[in-house]
């Protein structure tokens, strides 16, 4: 059987949004019941050179259902301005993105395949195929703004486990 790009993509962004829903979910619940903000964790950081939990999850949201509306577009960038968004409205990020990609179709994302799609970042740009901007480029991302926030909720307190990362595993039926 060949694996389709929807697979690859909206399934495996699936799986990771709902995993960050998750692991956010308990976060909460550990700053209600430690008694600590919520919005301490929003400008956490893993070290001084790295960029906030805000920024950690408004870059899932940008690396899954962005990375499929840069390939729809044929161009993508890196996100803009985050703002001050609360945990709040990190979690309805998340919740928004999910809803958003689970409103594309298999055929509607397997016709991606083969189109091309541009990076620029500043003056410099990237050109990649849609699966090789998918797979090599906003899939890494993705796991590296997911695993970011989820040790910045680690260090926090919050108790999570691997299995809270993982999110709903794909079985076979």
């Amino acid at each position: 059987m060949a694996i389709s790009l929807y697979d690859v993509s909206v399934a495996s962004f699936l799986q990771v949004l709902g995993a960050v829903q998750g692991f956010l979910g308990k976060g909460l619940a550990h700053c209600r019941e430690t008694g600590l903000d919520p919005e301490s964790i929003v400008g956490a950081r893993l070290h001084d050179d790295m960029l906030p939990f805000r920024f950690q999850i408004a870059s899932v949201a940008h690396h899954s259902r962005g990375a499929l509306e840069g390939a729809k577009a044929g161009h993508f960038a890196p996100p803009g301005a985050v703002g001050e968004l609360d945990y709040a409205g990190l979690q309805a990020l998340v919740a928004d993105a999910r809803a958003q990609l689970q409103t594309l179709t298999r055929d509607e994302v397997n016709s991606l395949e083969g189109g091309e799609v541009l990076f620029r970042i500043g003056s410099r740009e990237m050109p990649f195929t849609v699966e090789n901007f998918l797979m090599s480029f906003s899939i890494p991302n993705l796991h590296f703004h997911a695993t970011t926030a989820y040790d910045i909720l680690r260090q926090a307190g919050a108790p999570l486990g691997k299995r809270d990362y993982m999110g709903q595993l794909r079985l076979k039926a």
